[in-house]
């Protein structure tokens, strides 16, 4: 039996490795195509006492800051802008993180939590597990609940952008209506302070 050469080799590594990066730069790419506008939405989970700071208020999400490596998307519910998503595209996955900030753009006690993209997923949806980090933020915050928590986004171009939070007993989803762009909401709460700590 013949031996491949070095070269060969690699070449089979790369094509067996890059499949599961490429449905991860393809959702980075769909999600930078929706850079600089701003979509409403509606929860789209069933009605739940966890999620009464959201009733009947406007929904806004902006694809606000981007570049090769990071997007952020704040979310605006109604007069409340104190919500960013932040994804982040690193050496091996996706990641997403939530920014939560107080309107004097100091940090909330519960922000930066999140997780990798663990799986490929697919161009239209990657999930982000909880991290080690953020189990430790809710185990210090006797949050336990939340330490299963998986998040998800979903781009599916000239259709919707969804973002997602499913637990065991908990499913939230909000989905934006990409069909039609609003006017670019004020910028969020602390986006003063990133800027100057930049």
């Amino acid at each position: 039996m013949k031996q491949l050469s070095p070269a060969l080799l690699a070449g089979l590594v790369a094509c067996a490795t890059t499949p599961a990066a490429a449905p991860q730069d393809a959702f980075f790419a769909r999600l930078s195509g929706l850079c600089g506008k701003a979509f409403e939405g509606r929860i789209a989970s069933p009605p739940v006492d966890a999620d009464r700071d959201f009733a009947g208020k406007r929904l806004v999400m902006h694809v606000r800051d981007c570049s090769g490596d990071t997007i952020r998307i704040p979310f605006h519910v109604g007069e409340n802008r104190s919500r960013t998503w932040l994804v982040t595209r690193g050496q091996s996955a996706l990641r997403l993180k939530h920014d939560h900030r107080h309107e004097d753009g100091s940090e909330d006690k519960l922000t930066q939590y999140g997780g990798d993209a663990t799986l490929p997923g697919t161009a239209g949806r990657q999930e982000f597990p909880a991290d080690a980090e953020t189990k430790a933020l809710f185990v210090r915050e006797n949050i336990p609940q939340s330490l299963t928590n998986v998040w998800a986004l979903d781009v599916e171009p000239g259709r919707i952008f969804a973002y997602e939070l499913r637990r065991p007993g908990r499913f939230f989803r909000v989905e934006f209506d990409l069909t039609r762009p609003v006017a670019t909401p004020p910028p969020p709460w602390g986006s003063d302070a990133r800027q100057r700590a930049h």
